[in-house]
């Protein structure tokens, strides 16, 4: 009988599906990070404000919260591939509405949190449906390959996203907002061409234990739990990327194109590990790779808020990126392999929770203790709690801890 690991690298490139909802996911991640960096920028530059960097983050986290369980439901009872067409294009209009203010010159703080306002609304459902979607487009013994492979394709547009905008800022910000515009619009059309077996599932009326069945999946199993919550945790207090802004111009004064730099280093070494990762899947020890991985993460965080020079900066950031792929990849392998198809749209929302608390409320978090500890400060205890949390979780979830391989569920 064949294994996990016998299926190749090249067996993942014949799957002509999945290679397009991976070309249709980088053209909308690329835009997404373009916008990221032009909406920080800007708002930078109109308030000064360190808090209202932060707000950007809570904007987008609060919907994404407020309808996560709703969001489940929906992509567990619909067809996911037009959930995230329909997502990409409301975030094209958005990106649209930016590319007007500011060439009108109209454009506002008030404006900017609207906006991220509905990029957090839209994710929610977009986030679920995608991490529900791709192991209906590959074969379950190629998940781990593919998830490895699609993270290192979001990385690729980590790394150009920002850089791009940077480039194009000089142009103009409302330049920025247009060509972000365009991609997340040709993403949107890819996805309406995607053809997979959508199985109809039976439409139960929507109910409390209905809604609540993801959270209850995850609670009861452990070692999903220890590793999901751990992601939560680790970069909420580890995150610096809303201080990013902050970084460029104030202690490293390498302007925007530096900032888009800065933002791309972690995907830069991401990037890396997650090739090497398609090709080569990790098969022992998965619970202490994960979080010897979280541990690195935090011990980077701290090299880098201590750090003046730009380029012992971006390899800090780009060995965070590495740590961070690593828990990434292991993350959402487990969860996906685990969780049965009629039940991923729920679970897949709540891990998008996880996700979304480890991003927008981190860059919120940020910016809240920065405005009390300064940045350096704020990211310094940030990485030094990551490395606390490491240690807490081989505790808290020692049946995690004691994971020893990465591996769909077998039969009894």
């Amino acid at each position: 009988m064949g294994t996990f690991s016998d299926p190749t690298f090249r067996d993942l490139m014949a799957q002509r599906a999945f290679m397009r909802l991976w070309t249709a996911r980088l053209a909308g991640t690329t835009a997404n990070q373009m916008i990221m960096v032009a909406l920080g920028w800007q708002m930078y530059d109109l308030t000064g404000s360190a808090w209202d960097l932060g707000l950007i983050g809570l904007y987008q986290f609060v919907p994404a919260l407020a309808l996560t369980l709703w969001a489940g439901h929906v992509v567990d009872r619909h067809h996911r591939g037009r959930i995230v067409a329909c997502c990409l294009a409301v975030s094209c209009i958005a990106s649209l509405v930016l590319t007007a203010a500011s060439r009108g010159q109209w454009a506002s703080r008030e404006l900017l949190l609207g906006v991220s306002l509905v990029f957090g609304s839209v994710r929610a459902f977009q986030m679920s449906a995608q991490l529900a979607l791709t192991p209906q487009v590959v074969p379950l013994a190629l998940l781990q390959r593919a998830t490895a492979f699609s993270s290192a394709g979001i990385q690729v547009a980590i790394i150009g996203g920002p850089a791009l905008g940077g480039l194009v800022f000089l142009a103009g910000v409302d330049k920025v907002y247009a060509l972000g515009s365009l991609l997340l619009a040709t993403s949107s059309l890819m996805i309406v061409r995607l053809r997979y077996i959508h199985v109809v599932q039976p439409r139960e009326p929507v109910s409390l234990a209905t809604l609540l069945a993801g959270v209850g999946f995850i609670w009861r199993h452990k070692v999903m739990l220890g590793a999901v919550s751990l992601d939560l945790f680790a970069v909420l207090l580890g995150g610096a990327v809303a201080l990013l802004p902050m970084f460029a111009k104030d202690i490293l004064h390498v302007g925007p194109q530096g900032l888009g730099l800065l933002r791309s280093a972690p995907a830069l070494g991401a990037v890396i590990i997650s090739v090497v990762l398609s090709r080569w899947p990790l098969r022992r020890r998965i619970g202490r790779t994960l979080l010897i991985s979280v541990a690195v993460f935090g011990v980077c965080m701290v090299v880098f808020g201590l750090s003046t020079s730009f380029v012992l900066s971006m390899v800090a950031l780009a060995v965070s990126g590495s740590a961070d792929m690593v828990s990434i990849v292991i993350r959402q392998t487990l969860v996906q392999l685990e969780t049965p198809d009629a039940m991923r749209g729920r679970v897949s929302a709540v891990n998008s929770v996880f996700i979304g608390a480890s991003n927008q409320l981190g860059e919120f978090e940020s910016g809240a203790t920065a405005a009390l500890l300064g940045p350096v400060g704020s990211v310094v205890a940030g990485g030094i709690g990551t490395v606390l949390v490491a240690l807490c979780w081989r505790h808290f979830f020692p049946t995690l801890a004691r994971r020893d391989q990465l591996a769909p569920p077998t039969a009894p």
